[in-house]
Formats: structure tokens, sequence, C-alpha cells
């Protein structure tokens, strides 16, 4: 059914595929801090594997919002792994079960999906005239400042 919510149907995709390469990131990065979960070792295991589950389930809830925002604009969300690869902005790191190297990783991984949503609030607003696209990304944006502060505040 077509979808009439005020935004052309142009923008829409474009909007979609934007926010599609928004939920290839929010699920790699839901990975990588599962992977985390599950590797991490140390005299701290307990409080940083909860750390971990904390934070992979906030990204689960976060991609879970974005693939159903874009359904409501009328596109699919492209959630198969091989559309997640191609349209990520993260890369995968190699095991490790060093706790600095692993926030960092994960720290490095929220500021770019931070830095490219902050460019999707203007893109969203100037470009394609979608005020609700643009607020949405910015909430998106504001949970990930959260994240990144708390994986922040274990590193030394």
């Amino acid at each position: 059914m077509k979808v009439n919510i005020g935004v052309s149907a142009e923008h829409a995709k474009q909007i979609a595929l934007e926010l599609n390469k928004v939920l290839a990131d929010e699920l790699i990065i839901y990975a990588k801090t599962r992977n985390c979960h599950w590797n991490i070792e140390g005299p701290n295991f307990m409080e940083m594997h909860k750390f971990y589950e904390d934070q992979y389930e906030e990204l689960e809830e976060y991609a879970d919002e974005v693939a159903e925002y874009i359904r409501s604009i009328g596109h699919y969300a492209e959630g198969r792994y091989a559309d997640v690869l191609k349209l990520t902005n993260l890369l995968e790191d190699e095991y490790s079960n060093d706790q600095k190297k692993q926030l960092t990783g994960l720290l490095n991984d929220h500021e770019t999906v931070i830095r490219n949503l902050r460019r999707l609030i203007d893109e969203f607003d100037a470009k394609y005239n979608d005020k609700g696209a643009a607020d949405f990304a910015t909430q998106m944006l504001q949970k990930h400042l959260k994240l990144a502060w708390m994986i922040r505040s274990y590193i030394k």
C-alpha cells in the first residue's frame, strides 16, 4: 500500500536507504558488543559481563526502532547479514578478551554512529524536508551519546 505521509516518495526512499545504513551499524555494534560479553575475562568478569549485556540489550531495541521507522515510511528494513555487511560503516575487529581493547573498539563504533547521525539530522531536514526523520535521528544520536559516555567511563 502506498504511504502518504507528507514526504515525497523519492525522499522517503533516500531516507530509508540512509536509515538502512544506520540499521546495519546498529546490528554490527550489537553483535560486537555481544561478542565482548561472551569473551570478556579478568578479575571484574561479572561486572563487565553484565555491563556488556545491558549495552547489547539496549542496542537490540535501537535496531528494532530503526527497522520499524523504515517500515513506517513504506520501505523494507534490510536485516539480512549480506545486506548489513554491504551497508555498514563499521569494521569487524579481531577477537579479544582484553577489556581496554574491547571498550576502545566499541567506543570508536559509537562515535562513528554519532558522527553519521549528526550528518543525517541536517540532511533529513534540509535536503529531504523531513523534520520527523531528523527528529528520529536526533533521538538515536542521544541514545548513542549515552552508551558512548558509559563506555568512555571505563577507559583509563
